[in-house]
């Protein structure tokens, strides 16, 4: 039984990403901040609610130490949380805008593996998922072809660069655990007001995959629903 952890669970890709896992034989743990849509998409799914704020040291504490309590171990960390932050413009941001993308999106996904490392390494075949983006390539940002390069985002777009150059640093000190970063593509969420012109199921597809490989496939890799990118 492969127990899997996500967190944002409760709408968009997490949500998505849950479903699919169940489907795959995976107990799902919804991770969420809000106690309620986190109940309700737990019970939907057939899974169950651990309530978690990334930007919380002690609300983390406190959903390693229930899943300790109630499953004993993990294999599966979905780093999913996030938020887009502020769009358009960035002559008016502040260091506030930053803190406040960054705690999420970045340091979340710190505060959050390590505090389940311990019930990562319970298992035999421990997997790190990180959900970035391609919104963080220099390359596919610069490619006027691209819905990446017609964005101007500057907190997330920083952010998720961050994140997958985290993930690679992950790969190369923790060579117990697989762990990649997955680039969901431009999928209709409340993140981009629907626009997006992949499903979420498709947006979903490099997460999945990502979570269910086979024991000895790589790690410090960045994949999308295509296949594995560069990111530079």
């Amino acid at each position: 039984m492969t127990i899997t952890f996500i967190t944002g669970a409760n709408k968009g890709l997490g949500r998505e990403t849950a479903r699919r896992l169940i489907e795959y034989g995976h107990t799902v743990l919804v991770g969420t901040r809000d106690r309620e849509q986190g109940e309700e998409a737990a019970a939907v799914l057939g899974a169950r609610h651990v309530l978690i704020d990334v930007t919380d040291d002690a609300s983390v504490a406190a959903a390693a130490a229930d899943v300790a309590a109630h499953e004993g171990r993990i294999d599966v960390l979905i780093n999913n949380a996030g938020v887009p932050g502020p769009l358009g413009d960035p002559s008016e941001l502040t260091a506030a805008d930053a803190l406040a993308v960054l705690d999420v999106n970045v340091i979340g996904v710190v505060r959050t593996t390590t505090a389940f490392l311990p019930l990562l390494r319970r298992s035999d075949d421990p997997v790190i998922v990180n959900v970035s983006s391609g919104m963080g390539s220099l390359a596919l940002t610069h490619d006027p072809g691209r819905p990446e390069s017609r964005v101007v985002a500057p907190l997330y777009t920083s952010s998720k660069a961050a994140v997958t150059m985290l993930t690679t640093q992950y790969a190369k000190g923790l060579k117990d655990i697989r762990v990649n970063a997955a680039d969901p593509g431009y999928t209709a969420t409340d993140f981009n007001g629907h626009s997006g012109h992949q499903t979420v199921t498709e947006g979903t597809d490099a997460i999945v995959a990502l979570a269910t490989e086979e024991p000895g496939a790589g790690s410090g890799r960045f994949v999308s629903r295509d296949g594995e990118i560069t990111w530079s």
